[in-house]
Formats: C-alpha cells, structure tokens, sequence
C-alpha cells in the first residue's frame, strides 16, 4: 500500500524512502509559489539552478533570470523570487532560469527521483487530485530555511496530508512526520497568517516589506498547473481529465 511521508528539512532527505516516491518539493515563501505563478502567466519552462554563478551562465546567454539569496533579489538579473514577479508578460511563452536559497536547492536534491513535483498552496487542490489517483509513494520535502525546518512549509506538507487523509489509496499508511504535519495544518487551518505571525521566515520577510507576498503565498488554488520536472527542466504536468459523458 502507498506511504505518506513528510521530510521536515533537507538535512533529512538521505534518511527518507525517496527512491520509488513521488517527491513534492515546498517552499511556500517563495520559490515553489512563484514556479506555480510563473506556469499560470504562461511561462514555457522554468529551469532551476542551485547557484548564483549558474544563474549567471544562462543570464550571459540571453536567458531571462530570476536570482534570490536571504529575502533578496541580486542586482543584475530580471526577478526576485516574488510570485508577482512571475506576471511580467515578458515570461509568456519562454524559458525563465530560476535561483533561490532553498527551493531550487531542494529540488537539485530531489531531481534523481522517480518523479518531481512542484507544490504550493496556490496549486494545493489540482495536485492533492492528481497525487490521490497515482497509487505511488508520497515524499513530502520541504525546503525549510538554511537546512531548518520551518512552519510554513510543515504546514502545507500537512495540509496535503490532511486532504488525503481519509483518501481509500492511502487508507493509514503516513509516518509520524506525516501525522505531525497534518496535527500542525490543524491547528493552522482557521487562520495561516495568524499562526505564521511569528515564524522566522515570515519575520524576515515582513522586514523586507514583502508581506504582499506573504498573503499572496497563503492563496489557494490560484492555478490548476503542476510543474514536474522533466530533464532538469520543470515543465507542465499534462494531466488527463476524464472525458465528459456522452448523451
């Protein structure tokens, strides 16, 4: 029977069952809910770099780049790692490059799995369908700040868990991280930003004004798009919908 299981940081991935697991990597301030936002805004790929120095090859060669380190967005490139940076129309249709200081680095981690997904609140219900009709192992990794486990994204690793909680391909299969992170969604679930008021990373932000991105951030089903990466390239999931029944 498929397992549930949620990796709190990065620093743990290499005691995690990831081999035939469906891996869902989560930054949800930022970097996950920005490659969501870039895909909505008609984004052809988004292809993530887990250096500024690799970032700057494919600036030199014309490509558009978004670089972030703590917070910040590092003068010379195109975007930050804000979601709305990911609405310019200068994106429509091309390939963006993309560095940040833990999303992309959890996704280098990640990229030999057997499957790698790009989760966020703002893609929350379109990906929670799709993972419930694959019949596959879940790892939920989430990209914590710096190696740390962080609130924001236990939270949403826990608010996945908790809509395929009662889900007939799961029926009790999740490891304690999985139960913890679902426990703590629960106690988040009436009001995120309240309960994030005191988290690190939200602080850090709010003291770079950045708070827009925040409540952006916490928005749910903003797209229904899952980028998956392909190659070392994320591109879109072509998920199929059942066909409509004939009259």
């Amino acid at each position: 029977m498929p397992q549930i299981d949620v990796c709190l940081s990065p620093e743990l991935y290499k005691l995690c069952d990831q081999e035939n697991s469906i891996v869902v990597v989560i930054d949800i301030l930022r970097a996950t809910s920005a490659i969501c936002t870039a895909f909505e805004f008609g984004v052809d790929k988004v292809i993530p770099v887990d250096s500024v120095e690799k970032a700057q090859e494919y600036k030199d060669k014309g490509f558009l780049v978004g670089a972030e380190r703590n917070g910040k967005m590092l003068e010379g490139f195109d975007f930050g790692n804000s979601p709305y940076s990911y609405t310019d129309p200068r994106i429509k249709n091309q390939p963006v490059v993309i560095t940040t200081t833990n999303g992309t680095r959890a996704i280098e981690l990640a990229k030999n799995n057997h499957m790698v997904v790009i989760g966020a609140f703002t893609n929350i219900s379109a990906l929670c369908e799709w993972l419930a009709d694959q019949n596959k192992d879940v790892l939920l990794l989430c990209s914590g700040w710096k190696g740390r486990t962080n609130l924001e994204d236990s939270m949403f690793a826990g608010a996945v868990v908790d809509r395929l909680f009662e889900h007939p391909t799961y029926d009790e299969s999740y490891s304690d991280a999985a139960l913890a992170a679902r426990h703590l969604f629960l106690l988040a679930e009436e009001d995120p930003q309240v309960f994030l008021r005191n988290s690190s990373h939200r602080q850090r932000l709010a003291d770079l004004n950045l708070k827009e991105d925040i409540k952006y951030s916490l928005q749910v089903d903003k797209t229904e798009v899952i980028p998956v990466l392909r190659d070392g390239e994320l591109v879109r999931l072509e998920v199929e919908k059942p066909s409509a029944a004939k009259s």
